[in-house]
């Protein structure tokens, strides 16, 4: 059996998405790679910025979701795109989403956020989306440094893992 590299041991995850149903994958691949004994770095760009504010007010979009099914009455109903466009469907849908993860038992994004935190996951907020957005550094939860690309080139060029979600 060959040694592992060195580089098998990091894994870096871009994170360019900011709604709830695809807030789950990053920090649950971070979470459980760290706890695994990786050395984790999430670097947060575009709307995946907005995991990192202090307030967090994430929805669900059916609009281009055509694999997005919910259990509904014993049977899972996809949502067409067309129902997209009627009025309320986005809250509903993201209410539903709460209430299915809430039953579940299903840890929150706060939740899984404050986990990475705690697994001294690397948490990068890119520096160019802050000032493209107007967000100030006061917006976001404490932790997390500022940087850019050459920021995350760094990381990812030392991991054996780069994921971009």
């Amino acid at each position: 059996m060959s040694e592992p590299t060195a580089n098998a041991k990091a894994m870096s995850i871009i994170v360019t998405k900011g709604t709830l149903d695809w807030a789950y994958p990053p920090f649950i691949l971070a979470t459980t790679a760290a706890a695994m004994g990786l050395d984790v770095t999430m670097f947060f760009t575009f709307y995946g910025l907005n995991l990192l504010k202090k307030k967090l007010d994430l929805g669900v979009s059916t609009l281009g979701n055509p694999g997005m099914e919910m259990p509904m009455g014993g049977m899972h109903v996809k949502m067409p795109n067309i129902v997209s466009m009627l009025p309320g469907v986005d809250a509903m849908a993201t209410s539903m989403m709460k209430n299915l993860i809430k039953k579940k038992g299903v840890a929150s994004i706060e939740e899984l956020r404050e986990m990475a935190i705690e697994a001294d996951v690397n948490m990068i907020a890119c520096q160019m989306t802050l000032d493209l957005f107007e967000y100030k550094r006061e917006d976001l939860i404490p932790g997390p440094s500022l940087g850019g690309a050459a920021s995350y080139i760094e990381v990812a060029q030392k991991a054996g893992i780069n994921l971009y979600i």
